[in-house]
Parts: structure tokens; C-alpha cells; sequence
């Protein structure tokens, strides 16, 4: 972990990350030893280390229960608030708002897209991550409406898989307008039409498949393919979908995620739904919510500002 005393301006500068801010204003660990055996001790310890960290206590972060307080915040500090882990901060808040927008949680998307936003991500990049989302719904659903068999299901992967990994010339310029044009441009790019494709009504598989195509396949996207490809096992972890998991899995993989990538994305995904659950469970007020949120980021903009000086 990073502390206060090993950050610098030009780290803080350089990284322009709500995440990687909040995180290196902070001290470090908490005060265990002190207040092992007493959770109030130790409770009233982590609001001191919240407040420094974001400049106010959120009050969701007060209404949960007092003994967990301590070891809920160092979850979500050394995994979402570390600029040192395998995910860049930014793209750890797109996981965060695409598990967000489907979930559906109000609190968490306006969270995360400010989050995101402070952290240097576009409009389009956000858009882009909200899209990924809605189309690993869209394909989860057919695959567990239809009952896809999952053996014949990682059979057709790993055949996708072997085929995009041999080199290929560019393939065939295809005008998608029907299901026929959709089926030859999906051999053409994945080396062949996978069942569940097939099961999809002929009427809509020329737009579904000009969707996916467009944004997930689509190389020169504003979200790099590697960090589609772990939103999408983001969303597929806490559907919970076993064809998406696996596919999104590989499929980061193949764009260069680390096994500490991957677990990481799932993480984030585990977190995400832990607050939006707690927020949504206690009925937490919006208005409030949106108002210490736009604080916390109005605090960190002010601490980049002196920090610039």
C-alpha cells in the first residue's frame, strides 16, 4: 500500500484518479493492535481514516453496523481505492458502473460514473461500458432461457478460440441486412455460427450480431478490448452466468488479462453489489447520497488543485 508519506505531487497529478487519490491521502492501515478488543475503539478509528481519506464520513458508511465498519472499509480500500493494484483506477469504476447500471443500483451508477469521470474516463467510455453490460445481459439470457448444453457450449468456444488465434487475412467486406448476411459474417469472423446464435430468432440476429460486433469485437473501441472483456466477466460474475463467465474468461485472456486482472474484475463486482445491496436494503436517501458524493469528489478536485500549486 501506499501512504502520505510516499506520495508526491507529480504521483498525484499523474494519476488524476478519484481512486488513486483518495487512496494515497490516506494512512495506510488501521490501528489493529489498540483496538483489537474493542470494536468501538476500532469502529471510531476507521471513521478517522474514512474522513481523512474521502473528507467526510458517507452516511451509508455510518449506518452499517459498527463492528463490521473496520474490515468492510479495508475490503473496499485495498481492493477499489488501491492505485497499485492490476487494474488502472478508471477502469476499475467503468466495472464498477456496468455492474452498477444492470444490477439496477441509482446509488452506484451515479457513484461510479462520477468516480469514472474524475478518474479521466470519457463520455464515450462510460457509454461504451454501460453497452458491454446490457449485451452480456442480453446473451446470458438467451443461453439460460434457451438451456443451452454447456459441454456443446465450451466445445463451440474452444473452436472460436483456436480459429481467432490463427492468423487470417481481413476477412470478406459483408453487408449484414438479414440472417443470412449475419450468419456468413459471423463464420467469416469467428470461424464458425455458434448454437446459441443459431437459436436466436432470424428476425433480430442481423442487429444483435452488428451490436456485439460493433462494440465488444470492435478493435478500435474508446475501452480497450482486454478491459471489455473483464466488464463483461465482471457482469457475468454476479448474474451469475456459467456460459458468460467462461466465455468472458477466455476471452480476456486472449487480450492480455493476468490472472490478477481476472480476479481482480470479480472482485470489483463482489463489491459493487455488497454496497448497492446495503444502500438499497437500508433505503439510504438518494438526495443525501448524491449530495456526500458530489462532496467527496468536490474534496478531491480540491486537494488536486493544492497539489498542482
Amino acid at each position: 500500500m501506499t501512504n502520505s508519506n510516499q506520495s508526491t505531487p507529480n504521483r498525484i497529478l499523474t494519476t488524476l484518479s478519484l481512486t488513486a487519490l483518495i487512496f494515497t491521502a490516506s494512512t495506510g492501515a488501521l490501528p489493529r493492535a489498540a483496538h483489537a478488543q474493542d470494536p468501538s475503539g476500532e469502529a471510531q478509528a476507521t471513521y478517522a481514516d474514512i474522513k481523512k481519506t474521502l473528507g467526510l464520513v458517507p452516511s451509508f458508511f455510518r449506518a452499517f453496523p459498527e463492528e463490521a465498519i473496520a474490515p468492510a472499509w479495508d475490503e473496499f480500500k485495498g481492493v477499489q481505492l488501491n492505485p497499485q493494484s492490476a487494474i488502472p483506477p478508471k477502469y476499475k469504476e467503468l466495472i464498477g458502473l456496468a455492474v452498477s447500471a444492470q444490477i439496477p443500483c441509482r446509488y452506484c451508477v451515479y457513484f461510479h460514473t462520477k468516480a469514472a469521470g474524475l478518474g479521466g474516463a470519457t463520455e464515450r467510455e462510460t457509454k461504451e461500458a454501460v453497452v458491454m453490460a446490457a449485451i452480456v445481459r442480453q446473451w446470458s439470457t438467451v443461453l439460460n432461457g434457451m438451456q443451452t448444453d454447456e459441454t456443446k457450449f465450451r466445445a463451440e468456444l474452444a473452436n472460436v478460440l483456436a480459429y481467432v488465434k490463427k492468423p487470417h487475412g481481413a476477412p470478406p467486406a459483408i453487408t449484414v441486412s438479414d440472417a443470412g448476411s449475419a450468419y456468413r459474417d459471423i463464420e467469416a469472423t469467428l470461424g464458425s455460427v455458434p448454437g446459441f446464435m443459431k437459436q436466436f430468432p432470424e428476425a433480430g440476429i442481423a442487429g444483435a450480431w452488428r451490436e456485439f460486433k460493433t462494440i465488444q469485437l470492435n478493435p478500435q473501441s474508446a475501452v480497450p478490448g482486454k478491459y471489455k472483456e473483464l466488464i463483461g466477466l465482471a457482469v457475468a460474475s454476479q448474474i451469475p452466468c456459467r456460459y458468460c463467465i467462461v466465455f468472458h474468461t477466455e476471452t480476456a485472456k486472449l487480450n492480455g488479462a493476468t490472472d490478477a486482472e481476472i480476479r481482480e474484475a470479480v472482485a470489483m463486482a463482489s463489491l459493487t453489489r455488497h454496497w448497492s445491496t446495503f444502500l438499497n436494503g437500508t433505503m439510504a436517501d438518494e438526495a443525501t447520497f448524491k449530495r456526500e458524493t458530489d462532496q467527496v469528489i468536490a474534496n478531491v478536485r480540491k486537494k488536486l488543485s493544492v497539489a498542482a500549486r
